[in-house]
């Protein structure tokens, strides 16, 4: 696994770890860790663990995560299509673990995409409050998009827009924000060696200037009384403990929180290596001789008061009474939910349910306001797949449940037409893995018509 690694990278680590230099090196002739994250929103690690027939490792500081040796294609597996994982490098599992988000929470991923992150705190909401996951690139956002619903997830917003744009909006909104800052990604030369020419062309001083007006913009965000963590993957201490010392010295109201998750591995940062405040060691860095995972840092810090929610005027576009077709759509699939009509939405032939504590968006770059239900078309309903994909069997009455290992549960996800019972009912239906919904489909005589999205089709 050994390559080359940039001789500036070399000479700055060797003055910085002196004589843990040599494992540091030799951490790179190592394989990368692979990692797995549970969707609790869906089961729990052991009802996993059940459900596929397996024995894995935990990761330690993930009390959902585990490694895997790569034997499996884990991307290639109906489990992973309904939702019940996210594919994720260990280490970053880290910062999420370590925002403290309780029930109710308003909570910011300011630099979301691919959305590993955002999934994670959207299990930890367990449904509640609000997330909203947002990243500047549109492009990126799309895969940020299809993880947030391809979980389950009802009660988030996905934003594309520039930080300076978004606090001018949510002043002292959020009772929790997680930055995954860009960085010049040092600690995954490792896993992805292709970054080395990236982070020859663009160093820690590129991105530092980045984090800088990322960091600003969050800290105004952020409530009195809430919580932040700042985390990269990044060895670079101009990027690490130079950015806890920037927001410690420009903020005096926020400080630096103890991390509560202990395990072997964690080490502290270093404010010797700046000369900065001692709390700054309160910090972790996550050093890839010293555990199974990648280069990672992360900071919990918090904003000095107690401050109250700031109500929202009512968002534009919500309807006082749900849509016929709406209405016979839900009887014809069995769904037994009660839909609060001032929740529904309904913008152009799209229609979406809000969350109970939603905000005004008007006027920025919006990809998904809440829960996508579906469109109408020629008098009719056609429901999305995040509709079917956060629905349980306590709330649908349709479903067909498949094996993980039954071979139409790979054709239903490649998009192909299945042959079910003929004594169904006619109508829509939710196709699963266990109980865990994958899509709809339509069934008449003995047959079922695909409505899995082509955009998740199993290639």
């Amino acid at each position: 696994m050994m390559f080359e690694l940039p001789t500036a990278f070399v000479a700055r680590m060797k003055k910085l770890l002196q004589e843990e230099y040599p494992a540091f090196e030799n951490s790179y002739k190592e394989r990368p860790r692979a990692g797995l994250r549970i969707n609790t929103l869906k089961l729990l690690p052991e009802e996993y663990l059940e459900l596929s027939c397996q024995e894995l490792e935990r990761v330690p500081w993930c009390s959902c995560g585990f490694y895997h040796d790569g034997s499996r294609v884990y991307s290639k597996n109906p489990l992973y299509h309904a939702g019940l994982y996210y594919i994720q490098e260990p280490s970053a599992m880290f910062p999420a673990q370590v925002l403290p988000v309780e029930k109710g929470d308003r909570v910011l991923d300011m630099c979301a995409a691919p959305g590993g992150k955002s999934t994670a705190l959207a299990a930890k909401l367990g449904g509640t409050g609000l997330l909203v996951s947002n990243d500047v690139s549109a492009s990126r956002a799309k895969a940020l998009l299809k993880n947030i619903e391809a979980s389950g997830i009802r009660n988030s917003i996905v934003l594309t827009e520039d930080p300076s744009n978004l606090s001018g909006r949510f002043d002292q909104y959020f009772d929790k924000i997680l930055i995954d800052a860009p960085c010049s990604g040092e600690g995954m030369f490792r896993k992805e060696p292709s970054m080395r020419p990236a982070w020859e062309r663009n160093g820690p001083a590129y991105f530092r200037k980045i984090q800088e007006q990322i960091v600003d913009h969050g800290i105004q965000m952020l409530k009195p009384g809430g919580m932040m963590v700042y985390s990269t993957c990044t060895f670079s201490v101009e990027e690490n403990e130079g950015m806890m010392d920037y927001i410690l010295k420009k903020y005096p109201e926020m400080s630096m929180e103890t991390i509560g998750i202990q395990s072997e591995g964690l080490c502290p940062a270093r404010p010797d290596w700046i000369g900065g405040d001692e709390s700054i060691a309160k910090a972790v860095r996550l050093w890839p001789h010293h555990l199974k995972g990648e280069g990672h840092f992360t900071a919990l810090l918090k904003k000095a008061g107690n401050g109250a929610h700031h109500p929202f005027d009512r968002p534009v576009g919500r309807n006082d009474r749900i849509p016929e077709e709406f209405e016979q759509f839900l009887k014809q699939a069995g769904i037994r939910m009660d839909f609060d009509k001032k929740r529904l939405c309904l913008q152009g032939s799209h229609l979406s349910y809000l969350p109970e504590d939603m905000p005004d968006v008007s006027g920025l770059r919006t990809m998904r306001t809440g829960w996508y239900l579906g469109c109408f078309k020629k008098k009719r309903f056609e429901p999305s797949g995040s509709f079917a994909r956060a629905l349980t069997q306590k709330e649908c009455g349709h479903f067909i449940c498949l094996k993980p290992d039954d071979p139409d549960a790979v054709k239903y996800l490649k998009c192909e037409t299945l042959t079910v019972d003929p004594s169904l009912k006619s109508g829509w239906y939710i196709v699963a893995v266990g109980p865990h919904a994958l899509g709809w489909g339509k069934v008449s005589g003995g047959v079922l018509k695909n409505k899995y999205p082509s955009g998740w089709r199993w290639m």
